[in-house]
């Protein structure tokens, strides 16, 4: 299983090199740039639409829509780190070492990678989030999952992956998105509700609260004017 990709007649390997090419050619900022980007920059852009689809679904006309919306946003993130558990025995069984172990004349972007290869985490991540957000949010979903294709691009420009650790990923992420979404919605929409719930109760006893302090005080009124027109009165 190690030697998924072991020659530079494979088509893996040469679209590693095509892609991973692209490096060369380019300026050194360029690769700087698309080093944060790869690393960071479309995880944290993913993170930044899931808040964004969070404030969209929690605007939908019925209170029922709006908690499956939440519950639904709640659920990529979620789907995202399971499926990073699922991969964590997969790279343990198929033990791919990274490809600039195996292949020379890479330019590799990011230095310090010693796990294996397959599958590559942030494609598995950002499709994950991707397909999440696009059962709730169609238009929204289909944005996240443009940056996971952005992202799988960027991990193989930098040198890190082959692009068959990317699908792979891709693959792992969609797999456990949809696969584990009957269960898990039915599982946080409920709770969602119930949690929906606790700040309408709350207002509730507070407006109640409010309104029999209210009464209260206008009795007190009334009293406090009765007494003094009877004094009037007794004068």
């Amino acid at each position: 299983m190690a030697g998924l990709a072991s020659n530079g007649s494979n088509p893996d390997v040469g679209l590693l090199y095509d892609i991973n090419g692209l490096a060369k050619a380019a300026p050194a900022w360029l690769d700087r740039v698309m080093e944060f980007v790869g690393e960071y920059g479309i995880l944290l852009a993913l993170v930044l639409t899931v808040l964004w689809c969070w404030g969209s679904v929690r605007r939908r006309a019925s209170p029922e829509e709006s908690v499956s919306g939440v519950a639904g946003t709640l659920w990529a993130p979620l789907a995202a780190s399971v499926a990073v558990l699922v991969n964590i025995p997969i790279r343990g069984f198929v033990e791919r070492p990274r490809p600039f172990h195996d292949h020379d004349g890479l330019d590799v972007l990011v230095d310090g990678k010693t796990d294996f290869s397959f599958v590559s985490d942030h494609a598995t991540v950002a499709m994950a989030l991707g397909v999440g957000l696009f059962l709730v949010h169609k238009r929204i979903g289909l944005a996240a999952i443009g940056l996971a294709l952005a992202e799988g691009f960027c991990r193989v420009y930098m040198g890190v992956h082959y692009p068959t650790d990317v699908v792979g990923g891709f693959a792992l992420g969609t797999a456990v998105a949809l696969l584990l979404a009957p269960v898990a919605l039915a599982l946080l929409t409920p709770l969602c509700g119930a949690v929906a719930r606790v700040p309408r109760v709350g207002r509730l006893v507070r407006s109640r609260r409010a309104g029999g302090a209210g009464r209260a005080h206008h009795a007190l009124d009334l009293h406090e004017t009765r007494a003094e027109a009877e004094s009037d009165l007794a004068a």
